[in-house]
């Protein structure tokens, strides 16, 4: 029987806005809210979470955020 392919839940856009969210994060750069004018983001859960945010708004392919 042929092994049944899994298909990625995130696309790897995605996960390359994920590392480049986590760099800025890193060097304390991520801002938080609408064009940046809201505060340091001060957690790595708040970065994803926001490099998930961008990436669904560009179109890439990531799951809907869970209510």
């Amino acid at each position: 029987m042929a092994k049944k392919r899994k298909r990625r839940k995130y696309s790897r856009s995605a996960s390359k806005e994920v590392k480049n969210e986590m760099h800025r994060y890193k060097r304390g750069r991520a801002k938080s809210g609408r064009s940046g004018k809201g505060g340091k983001v001060k957690s790595r859960k708040q970065a994803i979470a926001i490099a998930l945010s961008k990436a669904r708004k560009k179109g890439k392919r990531a799951p809907r955020k869970k209510r």
